[in-house]
């Protein structure tokens, strides 16, 4: 049986990785080892411990959570279980938390670019896409339609967050990715991987995407830009193909994560 203790005040010492740490104190918890990430909900929870992360605790609303996921319980039996009451684990989320539990991990090592992308003909590049919203919302597209890999400039929000990883209903977990490194350049370095690159980008020399050349690339890298500002001028320049999705008149364009999923629909491999 799962032995679980009661905490009700947030000044405990156990709650403090849930609500007294920020995202970057959390990243650099184990420095110069790896750090920390929260998970939301039963369902995040289970994808990340089938894709190898190890638990720290587990914070639950109720002991009834347990026995309602008793297989997520069975892989942490070593793992120390807090339970909270509904209006302490509301102070720590700063909202209602529909499934009433909450889970601390260890991140793993990032692996280098081309290593993850060494047999993949698809992948998604982000650059500086900064809210972990639209970040997690890519990442769900990207699962759903077939990317095969996710590449982020440094500028981009981390898809650990515990916003991102929950809007991507742990597709995170699902779809290879990594961070580049600021020397490796874009699109120069997926050039170097043997990648043709697919700008998406509000460009009048753009090809509509449902009728690009693109499409029938062996190996394509999409990129896709910043919220505010899209790719930047010398990334269009330099990409093999700039592609754009044909709007009404009156529009000129669509959220970005909106955007990957007609992008990686359109641009996926046949």
């Amino acid at each position: 049986m799962i032995s679980c203790r009661m905490v009700t005040d947030l000044d405990e010492p156990e709650l403090l990785v849930y609500h007294g740490l920020n995202e970057a104190q959390l990243k650099h918890y184990y420095e110069p080892h790896g750090g920390l990430f929260i998970c939301e909900s039963p369902k995040v929870i289970r994808r990340a411990l089938q894709a190898g992360y190890e638990p720290v605790s587990l914070l639950v609303e109720n002991t009834q959570k347990i026995k309602e996921n008793q297989d997520i319980f069975t892989k942490c039996k070593e793992v120390p279980v807090f339970e909270a009451p509904k209006k302490t684990l509301e102070k720590i989320t700063g909202y209602y938390l529909t499934d009433g539990m909450l889970c601390a991990m260890k991140r793993k090592d990032l692996l280098p670019a081309k290593t993850l992308c060494e047999n993949a003909s698809r992948i998604a590049v982000l650059m500086d896409i900064e809210n972990p919203t639209n970040i997690g919302s890519i990442f769900r597209n990207a699962a759903a339609l077939k990317m095969d890999a996710v590449l982020l400039s440094s500028g981009c929000s981390d898809p650990l967050y515990r916003r991102a990883a929950r809007v991507s209903v742990g597709t995170v977990f699902q779809i290879p990715w990594t961070f580049l490194k600021e020397e490796e350049k874009v699109p120069a370095v997926l050039t170097d991987m043997g990648y043709q690159t697919a700008a998406l980008a509000l460009s009048p020399s753009a090809e509509a995407i449902d009728h690009s050349s693109a499409r029938k690339e062996e190996k394509l890298a999409i990129l896709l830009g910043n919220e505010e500002h899209g790719l930047a001028p010398d990334v269009i320049k330099n990409s093999d193909h700039t592609v754009i999705i044909p709007m009404t008149e009156g529009v000129d364009s669509l959220n970005v994560a909106a955007a990957s999923a007609i992008a990686f629909w359109e641009l996926r491999k046949r």
